[in-house]
């Protein structure tokens, strides 16, 4: 297990590519915002995770696998992933930023990927625009 990154992973990376190309900055990692989200944008008030399928329980052919060893640790180890992500989301709601999640097996189909940001993050650019004009 030690061999597995918690972070710079291949999915992860290809992300930031995307948005990074769409012309958006972005600070990595942020300690201070619940769950560390991958990349945040405060100027726009947005975090977006990427997750592993198996380690958050997607409901994708490598979210659905089962470990042949140790079953019942791994069946906790994904709930509580699970129930983690459902308490940061709803903290970072209630900060009232905005968040995006994408699963490492949606990455497959980048251009999908890249047009399901492009439009998060017109509509938080225009949520943004909103409030500084008030």
């Amino acid at each position: 297990m030690r061999a597995v990154k918690s972070r710079d992973t291949a999915p992860e990376r290809a992300v930031r590519k995307i948005v990074h190309r769409m012309g958006y900055r972005f600070s990595l990692r942020r300690d201070d915002l619940p769950g560390k989200p991958d990349l945040a944008m405060p100027k726009y008030r947005v975090a977006i995770f990427v997750h592993g399928c198996f380690w958050h329980g997607h409901r994708c052919a490598r979210g659905a696998r089962e470990p042949k060893t140790n079953v019942a640790y791994w069946r906790a180890k994904v709930a509580r992933n699970r129930a983690r992500d459902v308490r940061v989301r709803a903290e970072l709601r209630r900060r009232r930023w905005r968040v995006l999640t994408i699963h490492e097996c949606q990455l497959r189909r980048a251009a999908a990927v890249a047009r399901r940001i492009a439009a998060f993050l017109s509509a938080a650019d225009m949520t943004a625009t909103r409030i500084r004009h008030c």
